[in-house]
């Protein structure tokens, strides 16, 4: 028989760690183009406070979800998904919220001395992704029952995030640059999303958490996962103008990663099988922007 989990481990299953390369993904690319396209060093330290900052929203986001969804009534004992700790009845919805609060004010305190470095363009960006990290299930207009997930995602995890990375490192948004690398980070956590979302269909109708996913159904989502695997690598080409050969080059090394996630993600009923393709996307972000990143600096 199984025992429970302690304390501990249901707050590491909460914080959902194998979905956390969606904040360190922009850091590494980030980092990598004020390498690559700044003057000066990239500071590592602030850097790191970044990266900080980056997991305690996106954990604090995991949570709000965990507690929102199971009082929504999104999660029951029939979820697909790996479980969820309010659901499961191993942590109350209360705890989850109030864990959730420490989380965000851990987030906005390590978030200071990157709006010193950063100045406003960072202090809007650490508000918004702050606010909209609550109102993605929580609120009287949650977007991710709304389907503009996906929308969440590119924008807080892609273009805020890659773009806080370049004020804050290079001092300057590094246009038209950071915008490639953000919209390569950012489709690639919309994939994640949209394979989570492809596996809970079934369960999303039926509580109305109108996903894209669950809108237009099986085919439509297997085709937004393909489109968001595959466009990352297109978009490499346009570092060949930036004169970045290996950021276009080393990436593609990924590609078997890639061919497989897609291939069973369209041969394959959505059921739990698919945690497994969640877990092949987020190895996948994170090899992409390391190989990226390193492609960057190599020049």
């Amino acid at each position: 028989m199984r025992t429970a989990p302690t304390p501990f481990r249901s707050w590491v299953l909460a914080a959902r760690p194998k979905t956390l390369t969606a904040s360190l993904s922009p850091v590494l690319i980030g980092t990598g183009l004020a390498a690559s396209f700044s003057d000066e060093p990239p500071r590592i330290g602030l850097a790191a406070l970044a990266l900080a900052s980056a997991l305690c929203i996106q954990v604090g986001t995991n949570l709000v979800n965990d507690a929102q969804d199971f009082e929504k009534g999104a999660d029951t004992a029939e979820r697909l998904g790996p479980t969820r700790v309010t659901q499961s009845g191993l942590l109350r919805g209360r705890q989850v919220m109030l864990g959730a609060a420490a989380f965000f004010l851990a987030a906005a305190l390590l978030g200071i001395p990157l709006i010193v470095a950063g100045g406003v363009p960072i202090l809007v960006i650490g508000l918004l992704s702050l606010i909209a990290g609550y109102a993605y299930t929580a609120g009287p207009f949650p977007l991710a029952y709304l389907g503009l997930g996906e929308v969440f995602v590119m924008l807080f995890f892609g273009v805020a995030a890659v773009k806080g990375m370049a004020y804050v490192l290079a001092g300057h948004g590094l246009w038209p640059w950071a915008e490639v690398a953000a919209l390569q980070v950012g489709l690639q956590s919309s994939a994640l999303l949209a394979v989570n979302n492809c596996r809970d269909i079934e369960g999303d109708r039926r509580v109305g958490k109108r996903t894209l996913a669950a809108r237009f159904g099986v085919s439509f989502a297997r085709t937004e996962i393909a489109a968001l695997v595959a466009a990352p690598y297109l978009l490499g080409l346009v570092w060949l103008e930036a004169g970045r050969l290996w950021a276009a080059v080393l990436p593609l090394a990924t590609l078997p990663i890639a061919v497989r996630l897609v291939r069973g993600v369209w041969t394959e009923t959505p059921s739990r099988t698919f945690n497994r393709f969640l877990a092949q996307t987020a190895l996948l972000q994170l090899m992409f922007c390391i190989l990226a990143a390193c492609g960057l600096v190599l020049r």
